[in-house]
């Protein structure tokens, strides 16, 4: 076939293909350019999901009456001037592309007047095609509507999901910018119902009860201001108790723009680590401030994606933030128990016995985990967690499962086995930054037979499992001889943990290297185990170490250790108040 340059008509509409894939990228266009153009007040409507309409209203600088047809051509802006303006880039948009990929696959009405002129403008486009133009009265600002977008796209049309869920991919992108322009009030309406309000106040906190409610809100973690190398981080991220089964709810900004970036979700939930239950994210809304030069956002035609040029550095600071601000409040898991008191229900005439078998489970601390490299101790001045357990008086055991104990405030239940979890793990990472995991020689070495993938993945770490407490050599074949092992660690079970950690290992769980999973694996098949029962100085003893840990409030998998019943919540239950 011969080579032919594309009609005009068909570069645009590649271009608009590239910049425009539903409803929600109309509004991040028009939002952005709001946003560059001052506004301090934003009012977006929406109809059908956005793909009958998308109006999006300002109060920012308008558009001279000179330049509104400009601003439809192509590479068309005014936030750029030379190529060297590229690499500092302080303005949302910067490429002159958007108003004309949204008008070549739609139909769009713009109004608008600049500040100091007398009259504004009104001017009309279908396809990319001007039909009008006249004067219009109105006040400073724009007004973009977008109809019946993809009209002359079918092909694309038929991509676009149901109205409900192109409705939710706008609600998402306007809450995101709300949070990171919580001085600016915006709003948003669909089908004529109000979805979003936000008051313009300036504050972060506002806006997150405004989207989540006070409860969500209360239960958030500032990050005040954190610099370092000249990179500074802000926010609020939730405590290790709230958690999402996703990472929806992990917001990231760079100097103030949106974006997605794997890397940075991933130092967040190095951050957590064994604070949240695997599988789990917390909510999280932080904002990067760094030198414009620092940051390439010209690598993606929707610019959501950014590229750093220090990108070790801006890993580590916000994994050190985030961090930070974990350690210094991590509160105990509270037992909530909703519903009327336990006597009222036993005058009811209803069996004690279903009383706890209704009990709510207690609060699990949830969400991703931030990982510290474990070849490297904590760090001396990182701060230590404000939520220490206070001294605890050991009553006994239930379930040969469960110590119960009394603290200033009410009763505690301890689960043996996940707080014993949380004492080895901190030994044997001491152990590890030191000298090495403490071991035992086996008087009968225990011959282990892997599968190939795993028997491989063994015998290239074998040096590397030494400073954990093993000695292994091969045996041939997919057989190994163990010789040594952890201390506390049965021969009966060194199998099992082995085969664990190199099943970890292979399957590239996010959020836990293979260290990570040799030390949590070790610390929980040489903890004391559920169903055993324990000396009255024994359960003293375990609680006086838990107490002595840095992070007593979980074990290494995420699951809470204790559970706090306070003194009100029981005298509640038994009508004392």
């Amino acid at each position: 076939m011969p080579i032919r340059i594309l009609s005009p008509e068909v570069v645009v509409r590649i271009a608009a293909g590239e910049v425009i894939e539903r409803p929600a990228s109309v509004v991040k266009e028009l939002l952005e350019n709001a946003i560059d153009a001052g506004a301090s007040e934003i009012a977006i409507e929406i109809a059908q999901g956005g793909r009958r309409l998308v109006r999006v209203s300002d109060n920012g600088c308008g558009i001279p009456a000179n330049e509104v047809e400009l601003a439809f051509a192509r590479h068309a802006t005014s936030k750029l001037r030379s190529a060297e303006d590229l690499y500092r880039i302080q303005t949302l948009g910067f490429r002159g592309e958007a108003l004309a990929s949204i008008a070549a696959v739609s139909r769009v009405t713009l109004s608008t007047r600049a500040v100091g002129e007398e009259a504004g403008t009104l001017i009309r486009l279908e396809g990319g095609r001007i039909l009008h133009r006249e004067g219009q009265g109105r006040p400073p600002g724009t007004t973009v509507a977008v109809e019946n977008l993809f009209f002359n796209t079918p092909a694309r049309l038929k991509f676009l999901r149901s109205d409900t869920t192109e409705a939710g991919q706008v609600a998402r992108l306007v809450s995101s910018y709300a949070l990171i322009y919580a001085e600016k009030r915006l709003s948003l309406e669909s089908n004529g119902r109000l979805v979003l309000r936000t008051l313009g106040t300036g504050s972060l906190y506002d806006v997150l009860v405004t989207l989540y409610g006070l409860d969500i809100a209360e239960q958030l973690i500032e990050i005040p201001p954190f610099t370092e190398e000249g990179i500074t981080v802000s926010g609020q991220i939730s405590a290790p108790s709230l958690h999402r089964a996703n990472r929806r709810d992990i917001l990231l900004f760079v100097n103030r723009r949106w974006i997605q970036d794997t890397s940075l979700s991933y130092a967040i939930g190095e951050a957590y680590r064994t604070l949240l239950p695997q599988g789990r994210h917390p909510l999280v809304v932080l904002s990067l401030t760094l030198p414009p030069e620092d940051v390439d956002v010209n690598i993606h035609p929707t610019k959501q994606e950014v590229r750093f040029r220090r990108q070790r550095e801006v890993f580590t600071v916000v994994q050190r933030a985030v961090r930070t601000a974990l350690m210094r409040q991590y509160p105990v898991p509270v037992a909530q128990i909703p519903g009327p008191s336990a006597a009222s229900r036993l005058r009811a005439g209803q069996d004690w016995r279903a009383l706890f078998a209704q009990a709510p489970l207690p609060v699990n601390p949830e969400e991703v985990g931030h990982r510290v490299p474990l070849e490297a101790p904590l760090r001396a001045e990182e701060p230590q967690p404000s939520g220490r357990l206070p001294m605890l008086r050991v009553v006994g055991q239930i379930a040969q499962t469960y110590i119960v104990a009394e603290g200033p405030g009410g009763m505690y239940l301890i689960d043996q086995h996940a707080a014993h979890e949380r004492i080895r793990y901190e030994e044997l990472r001491a152990q590890r930054a030191g000298q090495g995991v403490a071991s035992q020689e086996l008087l009968d070495p225990v011959a282990i037979e892997l599968a190939p993938q795993q028997a491989v993945l063994l015998e290239a770490n074998l040096q590397a499992l030494l400073a954990y407490g093993f000695e292994i050599i091969p045996f041939g074949g997919n057989t190994f001889l163990v010789k040594r092992v952890p201390a506390g660690l049965a021969p009966g079970d060194v199998s099992t943990a082995l085969g664990e950690m190199l099943e970890a290992a292979l399957e590239g769980k996010e959020g836990f290297s293979w260290e990570d999973q040799a030390l949590i694996t070790l610390s929980c098949h040489t903890a004391v185990r559920a169903g055993k029962a324990l000396s009255p100085e024994e359960m003293r003893d375990l609680v006086r170490q838990l107490e002595r840990t840095a992070l007593p409030h979980t074990c290494p998998h995420g699951r809470p250790t204790l559970v706090h019943f306070s003194q009100a919540q029981l005298e509640r239950q038994f009508d004392r108040r």
